[in-house]
């Protein structure tokens, strides 16, 4: 039966500056590296051995890939980027200080911001030295301003069902490195988990989690392969 496998890229120097990122492209600290290669580590330890990949336009989660897959013997397998894997974009919020940022705008402003279901940050302003309209990756494409969780989800969703099932539907074992929104949206769908639990649920950097698919296509419960 096949498998999936999903993982949050490693530590980015800006998850340990503690700034909001989203479609910003922001590599890997040494640490983020680490964690990567212990996922790989890990999924060589366990046998689970991917065939398929995914993953999304930026540094971070594509850097995580190829170093797991580099530990595990796996650096060949066929690759797939999309940008609807991307992080959610945090708008306005890009690049500010997430704990100075709650004590200029409050901290259940932010809040709702960085947690509610359906309310987007401040919308990012075209001026911006974080704009991406030039960015060659995104030509073509109608790069949002700001996102909500349901905003990611629409976009993360469709592609799955067009992409990510039916490569798992032909027996592969399929591994997605992500972000931390973009696979909430993976889970909140997979797991059935509601609008309102979901913003609780934090999904560890480096850490896979594991979804084995029945022979009618249904996920069974969400693991991780540590506890394997």
């Amino acid at each position: 039966m096949p498998s999936l496998i999903l993982v949050r890229h490693g530590q980015s120097q800006w998850n340990l500056e503690n700034r909001f990122t989203g479609w910003w492209d922001v590599d890997l600290t040494e640490k983020g590296e680490a964690e990567a290669r212990a996922a790989g580590e890990l999924l060589g330890q366990k046998g689970l051995l991917p065939t398929v990949a995914f993953t999304s336009f930026q540094t971070r989660a594509i850097r995580t890939l190829h170093i797991a897959l580099r530990a595990c013997c796996r650096l060949w397998i066929p690759e797939s980027k999309d940008w609807r894997l991307n992080e959610r974009h945090y708008g306005g919020l890009t690049g500010l200080n997430k704990a100075e940022t709650a004590e200029k705008h409050g901290a259940e402003q932010v809040k709702i911001w960085r947690r509610s279901f359906d309310t987007p940050p401040p919308p990012l302003g075209a001026d911006s030295e974080f704009a991406l309209a030039g960015d060659p990756r995104y030509a073509g494409i109608d790069v949002p301003v700001a996102e909500s969780l349901k905003d990611t989800i629409a976009r993360v969703l469709p592609y799955y069902e067009s992409d990510i099932l039916p490569t798992l539907k032909a027996g592969e074992t399929v591994i997605v490195s992500a972000h931390g929104n973009s696979l909430r949206a993976l889970v909140k769908h997979l797991s059935g988990i509601s609008d309102e639990d979901i913003l609780s649920l934090e999904i560890p950097t480096g850490q896979p989690i594991v979804y084995d698919f029945d022979s009618n296509m249904q996920p069974g419960d969400r693991r991780y392969l540590k506890d394997l």
